[in-house]
């Protein structure tokens, strides 16, 4: 029996996800969960006021979600695929925005509540556009209460994206940049798109999860047919490695983890200097070359892995300080060169 997917979209104001998620119904023969935000009695006057509204329109959205997700998630995926336009997740971003003090702490107690009985997706679809395209889609779909809505306001909601999934663990997150996406008028953006999410449902393998650190945890388990697995992508490896620097206070200048990496390349190169001379010596004896490589690469395993692994962590680094998406920077240079 196929399995059901749960498949959400995110990303900021204006980015599409509603859009996106209509798009894609049929192809994943899915049925849709749409965020209920214009039923939202505080909405109007939050955009012209938002201190002042910011609490109960909050509160409204919260329990709104909850009550949407609770039981819709697991009834639907006994019968269909889901597809919906938000995480739950996401609600706690928008209160760490737009409330404080007292009014964010009583916000937690009852988010914490609520949290535990909503179901994760199998795949989080993050959509991501510049401040300057958010606002000419949100000009171009003209709503009536995102009139008001400050350049800076989006602004603030991109940037805090953008710090929630450096850090998000909850799922797998596939995040695609849609400056120059049109999947609406463009037949070939979304077969990309639909390409790239069918690829990160059913490709790659399981891993053990991420080593947990801190209070809030890193490397979230999920556990299916008695089996703990995580699936880990390129992307995942990178948020994890800002998140830990940030953590633990490590150094995330550019020029700095340069250094480091240049570094740790001369050590590699010495290692495998190391397994080259083993290699011939051998080969003096065996006469067969890759019969003395294996076994020259066998003796230097240990310090190949963690040269390599060094090489890694400082080359995260350095694609994290220059703020370059590595798996989506690679996929693009290896489809250019097709």
């Amino acid at each position: 029996m196929p399995r059901n997917w749960y498949i959400a979209i995110e990303g900021a104001i204006g980015v599409g996800k509603t859009t996106l998620a209509r798009l894609i119904q049929n192809e994943f023969e899915a049925e849709l969960l749409l965020e209920v935000f214009e039923e939202n009695p505080f909405l109007s006057d939050f955009y012209a006021d938002r201190a002042r509204y910011a609490f109960q329109t909050q509160i409204f959205f919260l329990l709104s979600r909850y009550h949407q997700q609770h039981k819709v998630v697991r009834e639907t995926l006994k019968r269909s695929s889901l597809i919906s336009d938000y995480t739950f997740a996401k609600d706690r971003l928008f209160a760490y925005l737009n409330l404080s003090d007292d009014e964010l702490t009583m916000y937690e107690r009852v988010h914490a509540i609520l949290a535990e009985k909503i179901p994760t997706p199998d795949l989080v679809v993050y959509l991501q556009a510049d401040t300057d395209t958010l606002m000419e889609r949100i000009a171009m779909r003209d709503r009536s209460y995102e009139r008001g809505m400050s350049r800076d306001y989006i602004d603030r909601v991109r940037l805090a994206y953008e710090r929630f999934f450096a850090e998000y663990t909850e799922a797998p997150v596939l995040a695609i940049d849609t400056n120059n996406l049109n999947p609406v008028r463009h037949p070939e953006d979304l077969a990309q798109v639909v390409g790239a999410i069918r690829s990160a449902l059913h490709e790659g393998i399981y891993q053990r999860p991420l080593p947990q650190m801190g209070p809030s945890g890193m490397g979230v388990e999920r556990e299916e047919a008695g089996l703990v697995e995580s699936r880990r992508r390129l992307g995942d490896f990178q948020r994890w490695q800002l998140a830990l620097d940030q953590e633990q206070g490590f150094s995330t200048d550019l020029y700095f983890n340069f250094i480091c990496l240049t570094e740790e390349i001369g050590a590699l190169g010495a290692q495998l200097r190391d397994v080259w001379a083993l290699q011939e010596k051998l080969y003096d004896h065996t006469g067969n070359r890759q019969e003395a490589q294996d076994r020259a690469l066998q003796e230097h395993l240990s310090e190949l892995q963690e040269e390599l692994t060094d090489c890694l962590i400082h080359l995260l680094k350095l694609a994290n300080s220059a703020g370059v998406d590595l798996e989506q920077a690679y996929l693009t240079r290896i489809s250019a060169q097709r």
